[in-house]
This record gives structure tokens, sequence and C-alpha cells, in this order.
């Protein structure tokens, strides 16, 4: 990990995303995560088409994008957390490292995460 992608305590972030089809259901998750400290910050993006193979058949949704910006460290709880809500039945649930990012944010998303 470079001097960038740590804020001054060290401290890995991750920039974790997920799916949902129903908007009510996405803000609901987003609020949760950051109650319960799994998250420190959720983007709900605005929907887009999904195209995708499922069950040997290309489906399509209107999904909404979470983006979740977590802590190394929670990013177990919050997989855990978000798989046992989550209504599909094989959600995406990705984490990215965040290689690069402003020493103060990654420092807030360790604390808010704590």
């Amino acid at each position: 990990m470079s001097d960038l992608a740590a804020g001054a305590s060290g401290a890995e972030a991750l920039l974790v995303v997920t799916t949902l089809d129903d908007e009510g259901v996405a803000g609901q998750l987003a609020r949760e995560a950051v109650e319960q400290r799994f998250a420190a910050c959720v983007h709900i993006l605005a929907p887009g088409r999904s195209v995708y193979l499922w069950k040997g058949q290309v489906e399509e949704a209107r999904e909404y994008t979470l983006l979740l910006k977590t802590s190394g460290a929670r990013y177990g709880a919050l997989e855990s957390w978000l798989a046992a809500r989550h209504p599909y039945q094989t959600p995406e649930i990705i984490a990215l490292p965040i290689s690069a990012g402003l020493p103060d944010y990654i420092d807030w998303i360790e604390q808010c995460t704590r």
C-alpha cells in the first residue's frame, strides 16, 4: 500500500459495491450500515440498467448501486451483515482497495467504523 493509500494511522480503506432493485431497501441498508458502523458513508447511485447471466439466461434489471466506504478491519462483519440482509439469492458484494486517498478522509473512515 502506498503512503497515499493509508491515513495517518496506517488504516486500510475499502470501497464495497452492491446492487439492489428496490430504492427503499437500498436506503434502509445504507442507513443501517452507517448506524451500525459497518460503513462510514454509503452513496446510493441513481438506478441503472444491469444486464447479467443468471441460471443460463440473460436477464435485465433496473438497479441501484450502493458504494460503501469501510475499513479493512470491518469488511468481514460488513460482508456477513449485508449477505444476511440482502434480498438477492446471490448478491453482488465486492470490495475494492482504495489505493490512494486524502489521508484525513481515510482516517475518518477508520474512525467511523470502529
